[in-house]
């Protein structure tokens, strides 16, 4: 989701100015679970879990760094984590790690507090000989990740120092935050997916376009790749005008992840429903049948289906509040039902509260 995608823009940063970034894929290390900044053993994924997580990841970044001949590459820590000899690495990397340095490490405090398994003991050398192994492969002296990872990063470092007598550094992000102390990327439904069968291209330029006026300057400096000159510009504007800079924002965000065809569909979604400009061709829009209606028409049952409220339980809630409205009409009773009779030549529009909007169409 958007909030892993921080390093992700250093990566690019970087290649633009010259660098090889290597993209690694935790298909071994994901077999363990890293304990930094958890309070509960992570759930233990099946190996082909992993391996269709690392795929769609590959497809994901395919389209944010180019991966070209003699550009960026992916590599999988599965290639040699899954082949190990258990004795030989611990004689050949264990004996270079102090247990009593580890447990001061910031990735095992708390999960000390509540009891930490062996089996997560081992991420750290198990990443740092990642940090080793790619510095043999591929000669890379830099580790990027976030600061939950500062220790783990240091330790690979000292582990190249100690094996090979090589330089190594470690280049780590903070988590951010909103300026109301939220983390970034989390929406009403959760996180913020890059993938748009999750969270839609409309949805992902939503977000953007809705952030708060303190937070947008910040956002077009780290995520996006305008001239300084022309953040400053857009950063500098007040009051309504600020929603020129939020626009900019939400387009080359979405334009980043989804592609300009999706970003322009997104733009003109919300010009649409929001300025009442545009075609409704691309607002979001949820099928139903005339035989589907007839066996439950209830309005909350809709607005679950087509992903306006998480649960029908959370629709009663909104309905009840006063936060639904059908074709402008706001709607309090729970018992609501929709016919087919009320659909229009656009359909029939669902709202809910001021910026959640889907279109129910009839096939």
């Amino acid at each position: 989701h958007v909030g892993h995608i921080i390093p992700v823009i250093m990566a690019r940063r970087l290649q633009q100015a010259g660098h090889r970034p290597i993209i690694l894929c935790g298909g071994g290390t994901a077999m363990v679970g890293d304990p930094s900044g958890k309070t509960e053993l992570r759930q233990m994924l099946t190996q082909e879990t992993i391996e269709d997580n690392i795929f769609a990841i590959q497809q994901q970044l395919s389209s944010l760094l180019d991966f070209s001949e003699g550009n960026a590459i992916m590599v999988n820590n599965a290639d040699w984590l899954l082949n190990l000899n258990y004795v030989n690495f611990l004689r050949d990397v264990g004996v270079h790690f102090s247990v009593n340095r580890m447990l001061t490490a910031e990735c095992y405090k708390k999960r000390l507090e509540v009891g930490l398994t062996f089996l997560e003991f081992n991420y750290m050398l198990m990443q740092s000989y990642d940090f080793l192994e790619l510095f043999k492969r591929y000669h890379c002296k830099l580790q990027i990740g976030g600061d939950d990872q500062w220790s783990n990063m240091l330790a690979g470092a000292d582990l190249i120092r100690r094996k090979e007598k090589g330089e190594a550094f470690a280049l780590t992000n903070k988590l951010i935050m909103t300026s109301d102390g939220k983390k970034m990327g989390k929406t009403e439904k959760g996180a913020l997916w890059l993938d748009p069968e999750r969270t839609t291209p409309y949805e992902f330029y939503q977000y953007w376009r809705n952030v708060q006026d303190a937070d947008v300057e910040m956002f077009l400096k780290l995520l996006t790749f305008l001239p300084m000159d022309e953040i400053h510009r857009l950063g500098a504007l007040k009051d309504s005008e600020i929603n020129e800079a939020k626009k900019v924002l939400a387009f080359e965000m979405t334009k980043m992840i989804h592609g300009e065809d999706e970003a322009n569909k997104a733009a003109g979604a919300a010009q649409a429903l929001f300025a009442g400009q545009g075609s409704m061709d691309n607002v979001p829009t949820f099928a139903v049948t005339v035989a589907m209606l007839k066996e439950d028409g209830r309005l909350t049952t809709w607005l679950s289906e087509c992903g306006l409220c998480k649960s029908r339980g959370e629709a009663r809630k909104m309905v009840q509040a006063g936060a639904v409205a059908v074709d402008d009409a706001k709607i309090t009773d729970i018992d609501t039902t929709i016919t087919p009779e009320q659909f229009g030549a656009d359909g029939l529009m669902l709202k809910k509260g001021k910026k959640g909007y889907c279109r129910l169409v009839l096939e």
